[in-house]
């Protein structure tokens, strides 16, 4: 009896799998051919352009890019030394691929997702206030390990803790840091004067610099700890930012590949979340000793963190503030995008001013002028005419923002176009920025005239110049990034002129953001 019912339980098993392999088979089938061709079908119908989908080349998609983006970038590498080079970078993502070889128009595949390109100004408009529509596509779980937060939320829990996070960014609250700014900057510049040889000059590679400057600030600024805290977090994200470009990048991805990255991100964020979880119990015991305020970033997130405080929700409900975990959260993405935006900005400007050594004079000359030999306050940097149009040009030039993803879930009108669901709508920027029907034939080089009438005049009033995104979502710690970068700027125009070391090798690459692959090799003269 026991063997008659093994067997018929066997049977059963067996019978079951017989089932369930034909089903499991036609869905692998339309995931991997049926519904990619469909899809591409209905691109092609509305006249846009792209690469076929082949399933034999889904697995070397992301080689044969990064093969060609290594190659391309290595032929031509550029020492901006050179006056009849251009600046604009030399970036080659897939996008831009597209572009190049079938026009505006078109797609390009990311796995079996098609991505339709998007550089019309209003399409780019509606793709950025219609978030609802075209909400940010699902991360992996283990990028989600690295990029969950204010950045990454949807719907009513992004509104949240936008309305949360929003107040550490007014203008008060930015007046409040620019002490701590201007020390941070103060540290860098000293640093440098004690590393002058005797006839005051340095040669040096500023790009780390720049990074612990902005790590410092943002440190210093949002959470109140010193660089010395704040260094082992950022080396912790830096880790865990590598894991997850390595994913990207790999041709294939193994199941060991991915089990041995995610144990590695996993035992990075614990450590990262002792160190953090360290910081806000010293802020929380100071704060109860009377001994600190809730002017800053973390102070806000922690008052948000009692259970007692409430929020409004977008239909008039009451909801609860972050979880202890949302706010470590927060945290490490503050951290990390304000780091990384505020020293790709500073290092791309001190690039361009040290080969345009006419604009650095015209923004020492305006520094001094407003500020002499005092500190930088905040109206006085409000003031910096010249330093704005710059940084505004180097922006659009070297985007910290190249290329934005949106999802499509359902059947969408964009402009002219009728987008399936399962596509998604790719904004790349760079390319937006660098646009000759855009921005003029003069679009790929330094000029920051350009912006002499402000942002509005120099767009037309279209939605083309996208450096902290656009619409409701846009970057809240922007003005926190301009502040920061025209504090060290002013500090390092009124101690010093600088220009391209002969070493310098133009090779912009995309990382996490917009970065000198080589570094930057500057020359700094001491006035």
């Amino acid at each position: 009896m026991e063997l008659l019912s093994s067997t018929t339980a066997l049977t059963i098993v067996f019978t079951l799998i017989l089932a369930l392999v034909p089903i499991w088979a036609l869905k692998k089938l339309n995931t991997l051919w049926l519904r990619p061709k469909r899809l591409e079908r209905l691109l092609r119908a509305q006249g846009l352009q792209g690469d076929p989908y082949k399933l034999s080349s889904l697995e070397n998609q992301k080689e044969l890019y990064m093969v060609r983006m290594e190659e391309e970038a290595k032929s031509k590498s550029i020492g901006l030394s050179n006056a009849n080079e251009e600046v604009a970078p030399r970036v080659f993502l897939p996008s831009h691929h597209a572009v190049n070889k079938y026009g505006k128009n078109c797609f390009l595949w990311k796995g079996t997702t098609p991505q339709v390109v998007i550089t019309d100004p209003e399409q780019a408009k509606e793709v950025f206030c219609k978030m609802q529509d075209f909400p940010k596509p699902r991360l992996s779980f283990i990028a989600k390990l690295l990029t969950t937060g204010l950045v990454s939320y949807e719907g009513e829990k992004w509104a949240k803790h936008r309305k949360i996070v929003n107040p550490a960014f007014h203008l008060e609250k930015l007046k409040d840091m620019l002490p701590a700014i201007f020390e941070c900057s103060n540290d860098m510049i000293r640093k440098w004067e004690g590393m002058l040889s005797s006839d005051g000059t340095l040669e040096i590679d500023v790009w780390p610099f720049l990074q612990n400057l902005s790590c410092d600030a943002i440190s210093r600024t949002a959470f109140g700890s010193t660089y010395e805290e704040g260094a082992q977090i950022f080396e912790l994200l830096k880790k865990q930012a590598n894991i997850v470009l390595a994913a990207f990048h790999r041709h294939s991805t193994g199941w060991w590949f991915l089990l041995t990255a995610l144990g590695r991100m996993v035992k990075i964020g614990r450590d990262m979340h002792a160190i953090i979880d360290g910081i806000m119990r010293k802020r929380e015991k100071a704060m109860q000793n009377g001994e600190a305020t809730n002017n800053d970033l973390l102070g806000i997130l922690l008052k948000s963190n009692n259970s007692n405080e409430v929020h409004q929700g977008r239909d008039n409900t009451k909801v609860a503030g972050m979880t202890k975990k949302e706010v470590i959260n927060e945290c490490k993405i503050f951290y990390l995008a304000g780091q990384e935006t505020t020293s790709t900005l500073l290092v791309w400007t001190i690039i361009l001013l040290g080969r345009y050594p006419e604009w650095q004079a015209r923004a020492r000359e305006e520094v001094l002028q407003v500020f002499g030999d005092l500190d930088p306050d905040f109206d006085g940097l409000n003031r910096l005419k010249i330093v704005t149009m710059i940084l505004n040009e180097v922006l659009r030039l070297y985007s910290p923002i190249f290329i934005v993803n949106r999802a499509v879930r359902k059947d969408l009108k964009l402009g002219n176009l009728l987008l399936p669901a399962g596509v998604q709508a790719s904004l790349p920027i760079l390319l937006i920025h660098h646009d000759h029907d855009l921005w003029g034939d003069d679009a790929k080089e330094f000029k920051p005239e350009r912006f002499s009438d402000g942002i509005a005049k120099a767009t037309k009033g279209q939605v083309s110049f996208l450096p902290f995104g656009w619409g409701p979502r846009i970057c809240i710690g922007q003005n926190f990034a301009l502040l920061e970068a025209k504090m060290a700027l002013s500090l390092l125009l009124r101690n010093f002129s600088f220009e391209l070391s002969p070493t310098y090798a133009h090779v912009p690459t995309a990382m996490l953001s917009l970065q000198p692959k080589f570094g930057a090799p500057i020359i700094l003269h001491k006035l």
